[in-house]
């Protein structure tokens, strides 16, 4: 029965294939998708025939074992095939290996032409499929076995990692890559996220296609189901819904107060929110919050770097600070995030106004002495000192003073040199 129904569901033929009424009764297995938007540069090279095991475990079909395969007359119909045969074999590009599916399908690869390359499916001796890779990957699936023919002759063969009909949301893959699954006009599409931000949908055009994401090589279908695989990991996975819906956007800012806003803007992370404080005394505030809304970790001016949750602060003694968030260390660059803008007026501190200057002049013959009412000297130091310099007022029975040349050179060495001498009443030289 088995045999049966697999010689008849032969309707998963690209364009050009006739397609027999049997075989549209029946059903198709490993049914080609339609055209593929990805571009050749997203394209992920493989080895020849990467099967990846119900397990997780992958191999690679070396041609000793293709040719053992289709050595069995079952397997190969070319065994008993005519010298017609031959002449439509050339036809169609040149035999460069034959694959064993892990359900036992045969694939016969050829090479029609430069990023071009055709896969006939055979089960049993009986044609099953024809993929065709012209400059776009293409893909089968035969009941969640899934079969990726690339343009450069390589291919992807996994089961399971798959979910079938899924919602929209924000899915993470087995290597913590995340894409969001959304519908429009009727077409699912996916979009990769990265620091928080969405990059882009690609709506599918056609009944199946593939994208590659980094190392993830992924099949959406035209009911919004998708399937992904990561070549060279050892641990695969479906892809997992870890929020539905679209993805997050950064909230409204919040005025809290004269010189005080807030904002929730997303993280990096899945489900994780960050609320930014700009506040024009206490400066900047950043706190990561878990799904609850629980706290996981705050960042201030005296705290202004988690290396290991990813978040610093850049210029946390400004007014115009800004939040730093990334999912690795390394060298992995930051995605920056303004702090909400403090409202008007509140660009600098008006707590602490800057004194006027003096309207009493200077005697005669002095170069950095000013003279108060109540008979107090303060000498203010000049050059690379009084870049730094930060001068008191003493009471009425001390004097500040400054000695001389020596003192300004120790204090440019990092040394505060001051001298306060007691005025005693009536003491005189």
């Amino acid at each position: 029965m088995r045999t049966a129904l697999r010689t008849a569901i032969a309707t998963a033929l690209v364009a050009g294939v006739a397609i027999t009424a049997p075989a549209l009764a029946a059903g198709a297995a490993f049914a080609a998708d339609g055209p593929a938007a990805v571009k050749p540069a997203d394209l992920t090279p493989a080895g020849p025939g990467t099967v990846v095991k119900p397990g997780g475990e992958s191999d690679t079909v070396k041609p000793a074992d293709t040719a053992k395969a289709a050595a069995k007359p079952a397997d190969k119909p070319a065994d008993t095939a005519k010298p017609a045969d031959t002449a439509a074999d050339a036809a169609k590009g040149t035999l460069v290996r034959t694959e064993t599916l892990i359900n036992g399908t045969i694939a016969k690869i050829y090479k029609v032409k430069e990023r071009n390359y055709r896969a006939e499916l055979f089960y049993q001796g009986n044609p099953v499929g024809v993929l065709e890779a012209t400059t776009r990957s293409v893909a089968g699936n035969d009941n969640g076995e899934f079969f990726v023919l690339n343009p450069d002759g390589t291919t992807y063969n996994w089961v399971r990692n798959y979910v079938p009909g899924a919602e929209p949301g924000i899915y993470k893959l087995a290597d913590g890559t995340l894409l969001e699954l959304a519908q429009k006009d009727g077409r699912y599409g996916l979009q990769l996220i990265e620091n928080g931000k969405g990059r882009g949908f690609t709506y599918l055009s056609g009944s199946r296609q593939v994208w590659t994401y980094g190392k993830a090589v992924v099949v959406l279908e035209q009911d919004g189901g998708f399937a992904a695989y990561i070549p060279g990991v050892s641990k695969q996975a479906a892809p997992e819904l870890v929020q539905k819906g679209s993805a997050p956007t950064p909230g409204p800012v919040v005025t809290l107060g004269k010189c005080t806003v807030q904002q929730d803007i997303p993280s990096v992370f899945a489900l994780l929110t960050v609320t930014l404080t700009n506040d024009l005394g206490k400066g900047p505030k950043a706190v990561l919050k878990d799904e609850a809304g629980k706290p996981i970790v705050t960042l201030d001016r005296d705290h202004a770097a988690d290396l290991g949750q990813g978040l610093t602060i850049k210029g946390a003694n400004t007014t115009t600070p800004q939040l730093g968030q990334r999912t690795q260390g390394g060298d992995t660059p930051y995605a920056w995030t303004a702090f909400p803008k403090l409202p008007k007026g509140c660009e600098k501190d008006t707590a602490t106004p800057t004194p006027a200057p003096s309207t009493t002049p200077a005697p005669a013959g002095n170069t950095g002495t000013t003279v108060n009412n109540g008979g107090q000297t303060s000498v203010v130091p000049k050059g690379g000192v009084a870049a730094g310099a930060e001068l008191a007022a003493e009471g009425d029975s001390t004097a500040l003073i400054a000695a001389g040349a020596g003192a300004a050179s120790l204090a440019a060495a990092g040394l505060g040199f001051v001298v306060l001498r007691r005025r005693a009443a009536g003491a005189r030289g």
